[in-house]
């Protein structure tokens, strides 16, 4: 457990070096502008308040998350941005505007935001606020005091967020309740101090993911069982099997610590015999034998809470599969509101009777098609048999090659008279006109032409 004390004197903030946007050590002209104060109001010059406020708003955020802060400080951050001796101006303009946007909140603020009945005892740990600072909230001053603590409400989601799955991934979710003193061991290595985690606890309390109760002095903590679950009081059933693990640590602590003991008896007689002392030797014994005796009786002890333990997480496991079975059944039950034996069995002769019509319908109209078209196999394959018959026997009547037709058209027929060449030659003397009708020998009128 941490030290409240402690914890006070270690500042939230740390060195950004090497974190930083690249015009913090090469653009002078820029950084002097972005150290400068805000002008009192954005009216004056928008475009500057913009662009510093564009600067130091995500810084701030990405610097706590690197951090792994979710508690900020004005003079923690202009401690960490301090820069060739100075430090930003206007870094208080920046946290107000965070706090109008709801980016941040005011510690006080968030921890009154809870309404949880464990904060009466958590108040202890969070120093008290000034009086002044109480006034100045009462009159409507929005400066922020450079030790008022400041929370980032994303980070500190992000930080509740981590510890839930830290929880369930280790061997405490076993049981849903748990000791406050077990989850800040647990947590430690998370969340960097106390106080960071008193505000995460109160941080799933909001989101209804865990509950706190004080039993006989000791706070214990209970977990919802899903992460999407709300968490339930906490009742005589989960403050019994508390005290039971309780019960079993203890015994277990018990156990080892006179097993030890009995180790050291037993070579204390080991000692004195060898150096001769035989009654030293047997006292040894008798102790020894004695702490075994109590060891056997815690054992049978723990075993007894163990089993009961492993009962209650039995049944517990039963109730689950039991839900599980009731709401399947529920299910079943809706998804055949409407089904019956009969009805499937009248919806199986209804789909029979429409197959087998279908099957009528197809025969019908395969008949109606093929009839009268109807044919005797052995009379086709008669008339087949005369047709391949008369093919051999006959030669087929094939067109001629038409290249040997363009020769014989081209080339003149020997057997052709000179009277039926003559006649030829007048018709063409008429009807070219070219050449005269004369009574010459054929052979002399067939020179010009040829």
């Amino acid at each position: 457990m941490w030290s409240p004390e402690r914890e006070a004197e270690a500042p939230a903030g740390g060195d950004p070096a090497g974190l930083l946007p690249p015009e913090w050590e090469e653009d002078e002209e820029r950084m002097s502008f972005l150290f400068s104060a805000f002008k009192r109001s954005r009216e004056v010059n928008s475009t500057d308040w913009d662009s510093k406020m564009g600067f130091w708003a995500p810084l701030v955020l990405s610097h706590s998350r690197r951090q792994g802060v979710v508690r900020l400080r004005l003079r923690d951050l202009q401690e960490a941005f301090q820069r060739k001796g100075s430090v930003p101006l206007g870094l208080a303009t920046v946290l107000q505007d965070l706090l109008r946007r709801g980016e941040l909140q005011r510690e006080s603020d968030f921890m009154a935001s809870v309404d949880s009945s464990w904060i009466s005892w958590g108040v202890g740990v969070f120093l008290l606020k000034p009086l002044k600072w109480t006034l100045s909230n009462m009159l409507g001053d929005n400066k922020v005091p450079a030790e008022e603590v400041l929370v980032a409400v994303e980070l500190l989601k992000e930080k509740a967020e981590e510890v839930y799955r830290l929880y369930q991934n280790s061997p405490l979710s076993s049981h849903p309740v748990v000791a406050l003193s077990e989850l800040s061991t647990l947590c430690a290595g998370s969340c960097p101090d106390e106080r960071t985690f008193y505000l995460v606890l109160l941080q799933l309390q909001k989101e209804k993911r865990v509950t706190v109760l004080e039993q006989n002095g000791e706070k214990i903590v209970k977990f919802a069982r899903g992460p999407h679950a709300k968490v339930s009081p906490v009742n005589d059933v989960d403050v019994g099997v508390y005290q039971l693990m309780q019960s079993e640590q203890l015994l277990s602590r018990k156990v080892e610590s006179l097993s030890q003991e009995a180790e050291r008896n037993k070579e204390e007689a080991r000692r004195a015999c060898r150096a001769g002392k035989k009654q030293l030797a047997l006292r040894s014994l008798k102790t020894k034998q004695r702490t075994e005796k109590r060891i056997e009786a815690l054992h049978a002890k723990l075993d007894t809470v163990q089993g009961i333990l492993d009962r209650i997480y039995a049944s517990q496991t039963d109730q689950m599969v039991f839900n599980a079975y009731q709401a399947g059944v529920g299910a079943l039950k809706l998804s055949m509101k409407d089904v019956t034996v009969e009805k499937a069995e009248s919806l199986v002769d209804q789909i029979q009777e429409l197959c087998d019509t279908q099957d009528e319908v197809s025969q019908t109209l395969a008949g109606g098609v093929t009839n009268g078209l109807d044919f005797d196999s052995e009379e086709l394959e008669k008339e087949l048999d005369i047709l391949l018959q008369d093919t051999t026997k006959e030669p087929l009547d094939l067109p001629d090659n038409p290249h040997e037709t363009f020769y014989t058209n081209c080339v003149p027929d020997p057997r052709i008279s000179d009277a039926e060449l003559e006649a030829e030659l007048e018709k063409l003397s008429l009807s070219e006109g070219d050449l005269v009708p004369t009574s010459k020998s054929p052979k002399r009128q067939l020179e010009p032409t040829l």
